[in-house]
Parts: C-alpha cells; structure tokens; sequence
C-alpha cells in the first residue's frame, strides 16, 4: 500500500458552474438544510464565511458515523476552485496530509464537471487509503446539485 497519492475524479453537474463555487466557496452554512444527511454542522472558528485562510468546522456523517473535521480554506475565484486543507479531526488520525480542491469548470451555460483533486499522505503504513473520504465528497459535490437546481434561477 502507498504512504501518500493523488486521488483525481471528475463529477458531472446539471447546476452552472458559478453557483456551485459560490455554494462552496461562502455559503457553507446552507450545507446542512441541502445535504443534511452527509453534512449536520458548519461553523466559523477562525475568520468569517467570505475569506480566504478562514478556519471551519465540519460535522458530518460517513459510513454511519459521527465525524468533525476542522478544516482551513483557500480561494481561487479566478479559477472558480476551492482549496480545503485539514488540521484537525476523524480525517486528521489517519493522514498527515488531506488536501482536497473543488475546481467547477463551465461546459454549458447551466451544466459543469466539478474536478475533484484529493492529496493525501497516511500517518502509519498500517492506516487504509482515504478512498472512502473520496466516495464522501463525490457523494456531497453530487447531492449539492439537486439542491442548486431546486434554487437555481
């Protein structure tokens, strides 16, 4: 098994590309009224909602469990991508390093494909690849669509 990798995935969306990076990007707090059933919390711990460098905390559920991830932002409105880098948290015990970018990139006037690029490095060689983090944010940027497109003007 590998210390660290790449893991790189394209998902399709029926939502523009534009209010996806928004939704991502500064609006994080509606997460739990969209996707309730993956995300139950977000909160500001260091920053505010609208700022690159702004520290969160996520709460969330995966494979039927409780997790917390607290979580530093990076924004590229120029490239519409959003960079969140892992401090703390469930994530945090198995990986050194967690990087994970959100990058919309427009293919029609109201579809895009969110590129998803997942840096990681594992903390021990005993510790399992993050695949299934990877299925969980496949899983969030997917079901995000259905909620763009139910507000989508």
């Amino acid at each position: 098994m590998a210390m660290s990798g790449t893991y790189v995935t394209d998902v399709p969306l029926k939502g523009s590309a534009e209010k996806h990076y928004k939704r991502w990007r500064s609006e994080n707090h509606l997460a739990p009224d969209a996707i309730g059933h993956l995300i139950q919390g977000v909160t500001v711990h260091e920053g505010d909602w609208d700022s690159h460098g702004t520290i969160k905390i996520w709460n969330y559920t995966r494979d039927g469990k409780e997790e917390v991830l607290k979580e530093r932002i990076e924004i590229d409105d120029e490239n519409m991508a959003v960079t969140i880098n892992g401090l703390d948290g469930h994530v945090m015990e198995l990986l050194k390093v967690y990087v994970t970018t959100f990058h919309f990139i427009p293919e029609s006037e109201d579809g895009c494909v969110c590129k998803i690029t997942m840096i990681w490095e594992k903390r021990t060689e005993d510790s399992p690849e993050p695949i299934d983090f990877m299925k969980f944010v496949e899983k969030m940027i997917a079901d995000m669509d259905d909620h763009i497109l139910q507000n989508q003007e």
